[in-house]
């Protein structure tokens, strides 16, 4: 499971690319109760998701040409310049080069063979998100591509991940790990196959966040009246959760998940 303990491969940082930053945060502050901490002067209008004090995801305006409201999931990475040359050896893109960000690390922005877009970060002095797998943070995050094995092979190739398939009633779900970790705690994240036409939905390849919340249906009416849009209405799924999928005013797609109790 995600923690703040990162190694290669972890999901360290997350931020959301808006059209508007200021709509951006008034939402998730309703949805999630966030507060919102600028960067600083220099940061071009980055800012910080904060709850209590503490980072659990980041908002930026929109800076690559053609870019689409979205989150993005970054990856740590000890040296991402070398991660970067890897990923186009084995037929993914870089989109940003690898760049300091002032004294906080080091990032790249990528996509997979697949489409999907990720970013890698390597930290400097922001090691990374300061709270996870709390109420109102990140719990999860899934890859939806059309070819999951092809796309375990490409991160397995960057990061060295563990990948175990596993049947759901939902269908086949590939369960994702840092490399040389084991056991049912093990995994951060999943791979599953991307919804297509027969699901009334395009097939877009794309990273999804999942955020921990008390009340997956109270979240849901939350959004909604926040000028949010259901995706997949609250759903149980057995030995996991209840689960739905939603997209902000401006539409960059989430997850929430109210997870079942862990037995002890």
């Amino acid at each position: 499971m995600l923690s703040t303990d990162f190694v290669t491969g972890s999901p360290n940082w997350l931020d959301l690319g808006s059209p508007d930053t200021a709509g951006s945060a008034e939402f998730y502050g309703r949805v999630f109760g966030w507060d919102v901490q600028s960067a600083g002067p220099d940061a071009g209008g980055y800012a910080f998701f904060q709850q209590d004090g503490k980072s659990v995801a980041a908002l930026g305006p929109l800076t690559e040409e053609g870019a689409s409201p979205a989150w993005t999931v970054y990856f740590q990475t000890p040296d991402a310049d070398a991660t970067a040359k890897a990923a186009e050896q084995a037929g993914g893109r870089v989109r940003v080069p690898p760049a300091d960000v002032m004294d906080a690390g080091r990032l790249a922005c990528l996509t997979d063979p697949g489409g999907a877009e990720f970013s890698l970060w390597q930290p400097g002095a922001v090691k990374g998100l300061e709270r996870v797998c709390e109420p109102g943070t990140l719990l999860w995050v899934e890859l939806h591509t059309a070819d999951p094995a092809a796309a375990a092979a490409f991160y397995r190739s960057l990061f060295g991940w563990g990948a175990e398939e596993k049947e759901f009633s939902t269908g086949m779900y590939t369960l994702i790990s840092t490399a040389g970790s084991s056991g049912p705690d093990a995994p951060f994240g999943g791979i599953a196959p991307a919804p297509g036409e027969g699901d009334g939905e395009s097939r877009e390849s794309r990273w999804i966040p999942y955020f921990l919340v008390t009340d997956t249906d109270a979240t849901v009416a939350k959004a909604q009246e926040s000028g949010g849009s259901v995706v997949a209405p609250a759903t149980d799924v057995p030995d996991v959760g209840r689960i739905a999928w939603l997209t902000d005013q401006f539409g960059a797609a989430f997850g929430v998940i109210t997870p079942l109790p862990r037995e002890v």
